[in-house]
């Protein structure tokens, strides 16, 4: 039984050590990125994406808090279900068209103060 124990313990321990091969794991947790381009148009809203910690991304649409898992390596980017929370307003729409284009994501690049998310047709564009 101790045997199970120490095993478990050390499991646990190298998986802590391991590091974060996601875009969490480049980005600071405290940067905010706002979104400026959606599917090449510029978008003048307050929709923002942070990576609050290994495996998580979250942000404030213009209507929503939201968050979900990424756990994909770099340069992949595959998010979970994008949970949110369920309030109305005017910007609905494009919120709506953001999650949509957001959970279709596959590859993230982050080039200084830009941040691009992108699939084979869509794309977003986000700056600092």
């Amino acid at each position: 039984m101790n045997y199970l124990a120490a095993l478990l313990i050390i499991t646990l321990s190298l998986s802590a050590c391991l590091k974060d091969e996601t875009i969490s794991g480049q980005a600071n947790a405290t940067d905010v990125w706002v979104l400026q381009r959606l599917n090449g148009q510029t978008v003048t809203s307050g929709i923002t994406l942070t990576f609050p910690g290994k495996g998580r991304i979250a942000g404030k649409a213009d209507c929503n808090n939201y968050h979900a898992t990424q756990t994909a390596p770099l340069p992949w980017f595959e998010p979970g279900p994008i949970l949110a929370t369920r309030m109305a307003c005017d910007a609905l729409d494009l919120e709506t068209r953001y999650f949509d284009v957001l959970a279709k994501m596959t590859l993230i690049e982050l080039k200084g103060e830009t941040l691009l998310l992108s699939n084979d047709s869509l794309s977003l564009t986000f700056g600092k």
